[in-house]
C-alpha cells in the first residue's frame, strides 16, 4: 500500500533543513523502490517549508517507523509529521 507522508517544518527552521539535507536525500535514495516521490512545499518566498513523501510500505506501522527514521525527523526539523494511506488514482505509471 502507499502512504503519504505529510510533514510541516518547524518554523524559522530553514538552516537545519540545508544542514541535514544530503543525509535526507541519501536516507530517500536508499528506499529504492519503495519511494515513489518526494519534494518540499514552498512558502510564500518560494523556500522550503516541508515534505511529501510518498512510499510503498506493508502497514501504516511501517510506514510510521520509515518516517521516523528520515534524517529530518531525527533531527528534530519537523513541527508534526502525518502519515496517511494514499491510493495513487490518475497519472500513475504503475498502473499504466
Amino acid at each position: 500500500m502507499l502512504y503519504a507522508l505529510l510533514c510541516d517544518d518547524k518554523p524559522d527552521s530553514l538552516q537545519l533543513r540545508l544542514d541535514n539535507r544530503s543525509a535526507h536525500l541519501e536516507f530517500l535514495n536508499g528506499l529504492g523502490d519503495a519511494l515513489k516521490f518526494a519534494g518540499p512545499f514552498l512558502d510564500g518566498n518560494e523556500k522550503p517549508c516541508g515534505s511529501l513523501v510518498v512510499i510503498e510500505a506493508d502497514s501504516l506501522g511501517a510506514a510510521q517507523s520509515i518516517a521516523a527514521e528520515d534524517p529530518y525527523a531525527k533531527a528534530g526539523l519537523f513541527d508534526n509529521v502525518a502519515v496517511r494511506p494514499w491510493n495513487w488514482a490518475i497519472k500513475n505509471p504503475a498502473a499504466a
